[in-house]
């Protein structure tokens, strides 16, 4: 499994002196990256904000990838939003998914702000647009935006989500080798925070398994919201789409071929905004092909989030019943 942790460092803190810390114990490496995410307008008018913020990997002393440290723009509401930026902190905005994830692929989130668009737009034979405020944009050829590259300011390099690799053992441990140095450091449990599982997908592409999970969610949803005491602060939960409860209740589900029930799950309304989000299971997301679990409360914990995971392990992939 896989595990998604998020804090907030002390105020002049930052994930990016977590990373340091980390690699420092780990005797590993930082390794700059960035993280893809979306947020909504100001304006509903318009589309979603497709954005590209500052992360990092670190790495152990064998080279490999421990974890990521990356913002999270559900954590707000004890940051300073009137902060100014720290130097060297930007974001890339775009209002395509498609530019978003063109411009992660060609641009270095170690490159200073007025030069990170310069790949994207020798990429569209443009020049970089200097505008207001400390902004940079990148237009194409008939000079509708690409791209526009704006300072990170609001305390933003205070949020840190911790994305673990995937372990395979010793889960408790490994857990503290990441967050013991976090609470040394100040690190905290944000208001609105939670724990995320991410589980292997592959063992529910099974009628049987699938109907479990669905119908555990669906039939004891507040029962385990309380057991787990969910985080109230955590808005984007919920119960299974009626249309999946109804899908995975029909008879002969149990017998269906994967392909079957795959096809079928593109007309349920599945949204990774619920209590287990399925929808990288039907897609098999490169990179993410799992099953969330998103009612852990937030924590800092190692032994209190590796309880929480044995029972989640324990729920779903325990013995085919809801009882």
């Amino acid at each position: 499994m896989g595990v998604e942790i998020e804090l907030l460092a002390p105020p002049g803190g930052s994930r990016f002196a977590l990373a340091d810390a980390l690699a420092a114990e780990l005797g590993g490496a930082v390794v700059p990256g960035f993280h893809r995410d979306t947020e909504a307008a100001s304006d509903p008018s318009r589309p979603l904000i497709h954005h590209l913020s500052q992360a990092v990997t670190v790495t152990g002393a064998d080279g490999r990838p421990r974890c990521r440290l990356v913002d999270d723009t559900t954590i707000r509401d004890e940051l300073d939003r009137s902060a100014p930026p720290r130097p060297g902190r930007y974001r890339v905005l775009a209002d395509d998914p498609r530019l978003i994830r063109l411009a992660e692929r060609h641009l270095r989130p170690d490159d200073p702000i007025e030069g990170v668009l310069a790949p994207l737009a020798e990429l569209f034979g443009t020049a970089v647009v200097s505008l207001s405020r400390g902004r940079f944009r990148v237009d194409d050829a008939v000079g509708a935006t690409v791209a526009m590259v704006v300072p990170q300011g609001g305390e933003r390099e205070r949020v840190c989500e911790i994305v673990t690799a995937v372990i395979d053992r010793d889960h408790r441990r490994a857990l503290a080798e990441l967050l013991d140095p976090a609470r040394r450091a100040g690190f905290g449990v944000p208001a609105e925070a939670a724990v995320h599982v991410h589980l292997d997908a592959e063992p529910f592409r099974s009628g049987p398994r699938l109907a479990h999970l669905v119908r555990l969610f669906a039939e004891r949803g507040p029962e385990l919201r309380a057991r787990f005491a969910t985080n109230p602060r955590c808005r984007r939960l919920g119960p299974p789409p009626e249309a999946l409860v109804a899908l995975v209740n029909e008879p002969g589900f149990d017998q269906r071929p994967w392909p079957v029930i795959q096809a079928a799950l593109a007309g349920v309304g599945l949204t990774k905004y619920a209590d287990v989000n399925l929808v990288n299971l039907w897609r098999r997301t490169p990179g993410k092909d799992t099953v969330e679990i998103r009612i852990l409360p937030g924590s800092i914990s190692a032994d209190a989030i590796g309880a929480q995971l044995a029972a989640i392990e324990a729920l779903v992939l325990g013995p085919l019943t809801v009882g």
